[in-house]
């Protein structure tokens, strides 16, 4: 294998720049509105559980999880895991996290196309984030059809996190529109909410990117973009 400066400067630099200021964006938004106490007092588990009550979904079980801002909602056991952080707080951050994982088991119940195409996408980008890099790069090595192969595979993960997009922007939209609605929280306090959801969605597009300037240089490396080499 070979050393190559141009994937620190194409790919590693500017991955771990928009990774990590998307990380930090959340951390900051959702320290800052977890100090702010929702007017009416509801905890993250109450909120979702007035969400899932208002859809008719009776069959999800909310439950709490470990870990920091470890909170998802899995459709094949109906379990809406919220972290310590999100369950018992009556915080404007934790409810918009809660009622977020809540749009997910709406969108399950409601069969939800992007929420469904992203299931069956699981096993593919699986194995296309295990055996992509590795193809494409001793793909550098024997051919550029060997590359071609390995950015199919590894295409599989941006496919994937391309639809997760929608999935993930629809359950903010849902959550921030139906907390108003439901009562939970009074139409001042969705700047929160929103700051929230907003900087959480925003690391579904880093990822999304990061894969992209991947693919795009393994590639370019290749010779099948414009300027790559194969030395």
């Amino acid at each position: 294998m070979f050393f190559d400066p141009m994937y620190i400067v194409l790919v590693l630099l500017p991955g771990l720049a928009i990774s990590g200021i998307a990380s930090l964006m959340v951390k900051s938004a959702f320290n800052r509105y977890s100090k702010v106490r929702s007017i009416r007092g509801m905890t993250g588990a109450q909120a979702a559980q007035v969400l899932l009550d208002q859809a008719g979904i009776h069959d999800v079980r909310i439950v709490p999880a470990h870990g920091f801002l470890s909170d998802h909602y899995n459709p094949l056991s109906k379990e809406l895991a919220l972290s310590e952080q999100v369950y018992s707080s009556n915080s404007v951050a934790a409810i918009g996290v809660a009622t977020h994982e809540a749009g997910h088991a709406i969108q399950h119940a409601t069969h939800y196309f992007p929420l469904w195409a992203r299931s069956a996408l699981v096993p593919m980008a699986s194995i296309g984030s295990n055996l992509g890099l590795i193809v494409m790069a001793v793909g550098l090595f024997i051919s550029q059809f060997v590359v071609i192969l390995g950015a199919i595979l590894f295409g599989s993960v941006l496919l994937f996190q391309l639809v997760t997009l929608p999935v993930e922007f629809n359950a903010s939209s849902r959550a921030k529109r139906l907390v108003v609605e439901a009562g939970i929280v009074y139409p001042e306090e969705r700047v929160g909410i929103d700051a929230v959801l907003n900087a959480a969605a925003l690391t579904y597009v880093a990822a999304a990117i990061s894969t992209l300037l991947t693919l795009l240089y393994y590639l370019w490396r290749a010779g099948l973009l414009g300027g790559g080499r194969r030395d």
